[in-house]
């Protein structure tokens, strides 16, 4: 059976790999698109940032790219001159981005991708630090 997630996902990200996680934790195998190797087109990519309802600004990632080389922390820039900078230099695109039948969501925290899966946690799930982010019962501690 496909599955009706996607992730934009970068393997190096501990954050990333987290989400990845607790995706599968919740019995789906999600469509997994390595993002820096296969940026989506601007098309995908203004969509994406138009269903999860965010500025585009928020989506920019600053550390480890080339944010401040390219000067984007100018207020002056268009939302158009920051999807060219993201075009041009996929590692700008913040991750990871889930898609699924409940919506779209930037998952930073990891734990924000629970928001919007459709099926519950089937068991405990830590993070990779060692956090615990589901008991054994599939739920959230609190």
């Amino acid at each position: 059976m496909n599955s009706e997630i996607t992730i934009y996902h970068n393997p190096a990200c501990g954050t990333s790999r987290n989400t990845l996680g607790l995706i599968r934790n919740s019995g789906e195998e999600p469509r997994v698109i390595e993002y820096l190797q296969t940026p989506p087109t601007r098309d995908e990519l203004e969509a994406l940032i138009s269903r999860m309802g965010i500025p585009v600004r928020d989506l920019l990632r600053r550390k480890g790219t080339p944010y401040a080389d390219l000067g984007l922390d100018d207020a002056a820039l268009t939302d158009d001159q920051l999807v060219d900078a993201m075009m041009a230099h996929p590692v700008l695109i913040n991750r990871p981005i889930v898609v699924t039948p409940l919506g779209v969501k930037l998952c930073r925290p990891s734990e924000a991708v629970l928001d919007i899966l459709p099926n519950p946690q089937r068991g405990a799930f830590a993070k990779e630090d060692g956090e615990q982010v589901v008991d054994e019962h599939g739920k959230r501690p609190v």
